[in-house]
């Protein structure tokens, strides 16, 4: 593919526009302490409910805490906690989806059927079930996310590796006496990782998204948890006498899931131009 790949999403403006912002949230995640003007979690009701203006870039919130430094360091929660929970479903999908589609057989079969079991149950209710277990808190969504979620990844690979299976340089690999092994990391990996790296960008996206929500109803971050979600919940009872205070939040969450789906779609047309594999990763984004 050698540097093609690079090129076209050179060509896509929308798609290093998301790059841009991106590593804009990054960096402000890893320097938060020093970008900060405020503790993010000092109380000074003295101070609530301040307009923008006067110390506070974007005002304070019902305890009169800097919205503003509240908001970067959500940042962090939110970015840390999508990376981290996709780095572990690909890290489940990816071997699940070799292993079913390199040996096939009964193997196969039973690795598809548990991932069609996954993809078909509510994440809402599954995510209830664990609270009602473990307690609310944002680990408990993550594994949920996981457990949900590995399956896309599983799919898109298997079909990759069937693919690759029947190829000519697979074939002559085996004919040379490479070991199973050697076949599926030297040959059949390397070439199944572009729909994965699409699918896991795009995925990042749709998990920001998700904790948002789950901290929003409160079975993710809780209160006084600096996370986008839970400040959309402190700013309910404000939505009409201050609805700055929810527009901060909503408005970092939208930008950040525009940013991962334009690179996402970037990503999907530089190395996916004209591969089945293209449409495969749309449809598991839209169902998985």
């Amino acid at each position: 593919m050698g540097n093609e790949w690079f090129e076209r999403f050179k060509e896509q403006k929308t798609a290093i526009l998301g790059l841009a912002l991106i590593l804009i949230f990054t960096l402000t995640g890893i320097f938060a302490e020093y970008i900060a003007p405020h503790d993010p979690y000092a109380v000074d009701l003295s101070q609530k409910l301040l307009p923008p203006g006067g110390g506070y870039l974007m005002g304070t919130d019902q305890l009169g805490r800097c919205i503003f430094s509240r908001l970067i360091f959500g940042v962090r929660t939110s970015l840390a906690t999508a990376v981290a929970a996709t780095v572990l479903m690909v890290i489940i999908g990816l071997p699940l989806g070799i292993l079913a589609g390199y040996m096939g057989g009964i193997t196969g079969n039973l690795i598809m059927r548990l991932a069609d079991i996954a993809s078909s149950f509510p994440s809402s209710l599954l995510a209830l079930a664990i609270v009602g277990v473990l307690g609310p808190s944002l680990v408990n969504m993550v594994v949920v996310f996981v457990v949900l979620w590995w399956a896309p990844f599983a799919r898109i690979v298997r079909a990759s590796v069937v693919k690759l299976r029947e190829s000519a340089f697979v074939m002559a690999a085996e004919s040379a006496g490479s070991s199973r092994a050697a076949i599926v990391f030297k040959h059949i990996l390397l070439n199944s990782i572009s729909p994965i790296i699409v699918l896991a960008t795009l995925r990042i996206a749709a998990v920001i998204m998700h904790i948002a929500g789950f901290s929003f109803i409160g079975l993710g971050s809780q209160p006084p948890a600096a996370d986008w979600g839970v400040m959309l919940n402190d700013s309910r009872p404000y939505l009409t006498s201050y609805p700055l205070m929810m527009l901060w939040p909503g408005i970092a969450i939208v930008i950040s899931v525009l940013a991962f789906n334009l690179v996402g779609e970037g990503l999907n047309d530089a190395l996916l131009p004209t591969s089945g594999s293209s449409a495969v990763v749309k449809e598991e984004t839209e169902h998985g």
